[in-house]
């Protein structure tokens, strides 16, 4: 085995499986689309935590889900 060979082979980690692949995009798209909805409702009216706390908390899920896909498009996961 070359260097050039173990090198392809360790990188990558986990996005080597389809599953973990898939797993990703679901979840990134999830926090792009629920988090400033769903999740901002549930902590709203359902929990009853202060407004403005659900807000920011919808917004940064939206932040995570946006640099997930962004990292899932660099690495060609995403076309």
């Amino acid at each position: 085995m070359t260097e050039n060979d173990e090198i392809k082979t360790t990188d990558g980690g986990i996005l080597n499986s389809k599953f973990a692949k898939v797993l990703l995009t679901v979840l990134s798209v999830f926090l792009v689309f629920a988090g400033p909805t769903y999740v901002v409702y549930g902590l709203a009216i359902a929990l009853k935590v202060d407004l403005a706390a659900s807000l920011i908390t919808g917004f940064a899920l939206f932040i995570v889900g946006m640099v997930m896909i962004r990292y899932l498009l660099q690495k060609k996961i995403i076309s």
